[in-house]
């Protein structure tokens, strides 16, 4: 294996969930890894700084309004690259939301705004991702972005747990079906990292107590992810369907 395994000149990526965050980041590092990337969120006036940021670097990019709890939002989306002459083979369903509530005060608007878009919308990204890949007749990696409590449980966030579980196994199922058609899928399940949406809770009294509990005794940094994205979005991964790789400090290990 060499390091060029780890790059993906001459593939075009689509990230969801691309304004901020985790999103963000990812569409940055693929793009550095030598891809073409469309970023997709609801609002693809939000994405204009983050496809000039990765023009810079001197990839392509290109905005994708998409509202991936909705299938014929997400097909327009593909619809779009497709006008570009453009097929996705490189996929990262990274859209995700979650409400902090304690379980008797969590609404059925609650578990749906949850689950319609962290389970449902990867469902309707990978299935629309993968039917253009056969089309194609093209091979493709897919990668979920789940947690690791799909693989452990944490207190005021049910709906949210239970998507990211379910996510994991439509990981795996996915992975059987696809495999043949030379697509891969896999998951990325992060334990705590460090974002612009939790800096200021886990800097907190409450914060410090959770980084006590994991192992490395530390919080990830976003760069922490690099590595076993590419890994599993490039060659070096070529033998890997249904992964799910946590990269979490050893905070699954723990038992706490």
């Amino acid at each position: 294996m060499s390091g060029a395994d780890f790059g993906l000149a001459g593939r075009v990526a689509l990230v969801t969930g691309a304004s901020s965050g985790l999103g963000r980041h990812f569409a940055l590092t693929l793009a550095r890894a030598g891809a073409q990337v469309g970023v997709a969120a609801r609002r693809a006036d939000k994405l204009q700084d983050l496809v000039a940021e990765i023009r810079a670097l001197g990839r392509e990019a290109w905005a994708v309004a998409m509202d991936v709890t909705d299938a014929g939002s997400v097909r327009a989306g593909f619809d779009a690259l497709a006008a570009q002459g453009l097929t996705a083979d490189v996929v990262v369903n990274n859209a995700g939301v979650a409400i902090s509530k304690p379980l008797l005060e969590q609404t059925e608007a609650d578990w749906d705004a949850v689950v319609d878009t962290n389970l449902k919308g990867a469902w309707l990204v990978a299935q629309e991702a993968a039917r253009r890949l056969v089309s194609a007749n093209r091979p493709g990696s897919i990668v979920n972005i789940a947690s690791i409590t799909g693989l452990r449980v944490a207190g005021g966030v049910a709906p949210y747990c239970a998507s990211k579980a379910g996510l994991v196994h439509l990981t795996q199922a996915l992975a059987l079906e696809l495999a043949r058609s030379g697509i891969r899928v896999n998951a990325l399940a992060p334990g705590y990292v460090v974002t612009e949406l939790n800096r200021d809770f886990l800097t907190s009294n409450a914060g410090e107590r959770l980084r006590a509990r994991i192992p490395q005794q530390r919080f990830g940094q976003i760069e922490d992810l690099d590595g076993p994205l590419l890994l599993l979005a490039g060659d070096a991964g070529r033998y890997m369907t249904g992964s799910v790789i946590a990269v979490d400090g050893g905070h699954l290990v723990s038992g706490l």
